[in-house]
């Protein structure tokens, strides 16, 4: 297959309407598969000994085509990798999570992971992982886990941190990934080469809504590695949510009419004043009931325009609530060209 060929396999913009059959056997046919993911490896960089870590490998499918993850497997027991979603249609995430056994291992390892496809087209994709495993830290519990944690309401959770070595180490900062979260560090044993620290973590702002994932930062006074990675994750719960947050309408011919449903849902009765969308391309009917309920049901009609390709817009839910919990949504289709 030439490289010209090739291109037309990934217009998903301006007037990409389905997959190009390439030979499964060619190595330019594994190239469908490789652009749907965001990164191709990963670094944990230093971790201690039984941390947590985990890094998800994104991928998207922007085909017409469904898209279907067969299996994934790992060359080195140091990494284990599933695979969070197995079909995904036009638009649809999914991730391939790699979880580094730092329980089971210690010092320098890597894996490549094996991604296998088999449909629209078999494919495999190879991903990297990588990462050191320190021996002489060790956390107590794995990783900061926040669980369910409720608008306004403040979480507190503990991590011992014990370290084997030189009687003069330290932890002089702990950085934080958001104002949200506040520590407190506080050295509770020292002496026979042994080190404890207790570290305190409080949710006390408001986190991103949705999966909250990211990373605190130990940083010690070691002329070798100074930073150590604390996991911190959890589940925001917002005052509103609306489902699902990302509207996919379909791929649609010019001038069709297609119809979804949203639902909105809050911890209290609400009304839905009004929905608005950023184009004339939709029709919005509110539901007659207007009584206040915990959750609504809107039908939103998208009418196909002429010109192919992929369109997006935002649409804006204001309800009674207060105005943080105003929400809003993406809705975005494909319009094939005429005639296809």
């Amino acid at each position: 297959m030439r490289s010209k060929d090739l291109a037309r396999l990934f217009v998903g913009v301006g007037g990409f309407v389905g997959l190009v059959l390439v030979p499964s056997a060619s190595l330019p046919a594994q190239e469908w598969a490789r652009k749907m993911f965001q990164t191709l490896e990963h670094d944990f960089g230093v971790v201690v000994r039984g941390a947590k870590a985990e890094f998800e490998f994104v991928l998207t499918n922007p085909y017409v085509e469904d898209v279907h993850i067969a299996s994934v497997r790992s060359s080195c027991g140091c990494t284990t990798p599933r695979i969070k979603k197995e079909w995904l249609k036009t638009y649809e995430s999914s991730a391939i999570v790699a979880t580094f056994n730092t329980h089971l291992f210690i010092g320098s390892k890597g894996a490549t992971l094996t991604v296998v496809f088999d449909k629209p087209y078999y494919a495999e994709v190879q991903l990297q992982v990588r990462g050191y495993i320190r021996s002489d830290v060790v956390f107590s519990p794995a990783s900061v886990e926040l669980g369910e944690v409720e608008p306004g309401s403040p979480v507190e959770r503990k991590l011992d941190i014990h370290y084997a070595g030189r009687n003069d180490w330290q932890i002089l900062e702990v950085r934080t990934p958001h104002p949200a979260l506040k520590t407190q560090l506080v050295e509770t044993a020292r002496g026979g080469g042994q080190v404890r620290y207790q570290l305190t973590v409080r949710c006390e702002g408001q986190l991103p809504t949705g999966y909250y994932q990211d990373h605190l930062i130990l940083v010690t006074n070691d002329p070798v590695s100074n930073q150590l990675p604390v996991l911190v994750e959890g589940r925001i719960r917002s005052g509103i949510t609306v489902s699902p947050a990302s509207l996919f309408l379909g791929v649609v011919a010019p001038g069709q009419k297609i119809t979804k449903q949203v639902v909105v849902r809050a911890s209290k009765p609400f009304r839905i004043l009004s929905v608005h969308a950023d184009a004339e391309c939709f029709q919005i009917t509110l539901p007659p009931d207007r009584t206040p309920k915990t959750v609504h049901v809107i039908p939103i009609t998208f009418i196909a325009g002429k010109e192919p390709g992929k369109v997006s817009h935002t649409i804006q839910i204001e309800t009674d609530l207060d105005s943080q919990s105003t929400p809003s949504l993406s809705a975005y289709a494909v319009v094939t060209a005429a005639g296809q």
